[in-house]
């Protein structure tokens, strides 16, 4: 299985202290159940893929509309609705990883698994977004899942543990520039080799959007 950086096993000791797996090494979240079942036995009957996708792209969707609201209406109340929107789909969320496996594109159509990569970027568990971020490593790796999904959230976490990343995703919000990268040098072969276009050009888009 091709290795992207950013991917780390389970049980590889760079995770935070309340991290852990089962003796097998099979990882289990912070309730010491299982994250998810091996991805060979992901295989859901269509009706489901369906409506799991359907529940996803609604969530996305109803979380989008509270992050509009809370930039034009910044009151406490919208906020806090916006903080328990991201709260109960992230929980929704590992629901379904723990049952099916992370909701790969291959499994619920694109639109939906990116829905569901939007989610997890925003869950308030870190553990959760690690442990996810190696089952999308490997979908990635085994073109379940598109590239730029890994990058996004192997980022996410570097950026998180105070690390560099590692593809230049993540934009410090206060300078308007990336978060420290790792081997600037490559920077632009790892971007080509996940999907990405070069870095100027997505600064230029972030800019004209901001």
């Amino acid at each position: 299985m091709k290795r992207f950086p950013g991917h780390l096993a389970a049980g590889t000791p760079t995770e935070p202290d309340g991290a852990r797996s089962e003796p097998d090494g099979s990882p289990v979240g912070p309730d010491g159940s299982p994250v998810g079942p091996d991805p060979a036995s992901a295989r859901i009957l269509p009706a489901l893929a369906v409506a799991l996708a359907r529940e996803l792209s609604r969530r996305a969707d109803e979380e989008r509309h509270l992050m509009r609201q809370a930039r034009t209406n910044p009151t406490p109340q919208v906020r806090c609705g916006l903080v328990e929107c991201r709260r109960t789909n992230a929980d929704a969320l590992a629901t379904i990883v723990r049952r099916h496996g992370w909701p790969t594109a291959d499994l619920v159509g694109a639109p939906a698994s990116t829905a569901a990569l939007m989610i997890l970027l925003h869950a308030p568990d870190l553990d959760f977004q690690l442990r996810c971020r190696d089952l999308i490593a490997q979908a990635t790796a085994d073109g379940r899942c598109p590239g730029p999904h890994h990058a996004y959230i192997a980022d996410h976490c570097a950026v998180e543990l105070g690390q560099p990343q590692f593809y230049g995703t993540r934009v410090d919000p206060a300078t308007f520039r990336p978060y420290p990268i790792r081997r600037p040098e490559t920077l632009e072969e790892r971007r080509r080799d996940v999907g990405l276009g070069p870095l100027d050009e997505q600064m230029r888009t972030l800019r004209r959007g901001a």
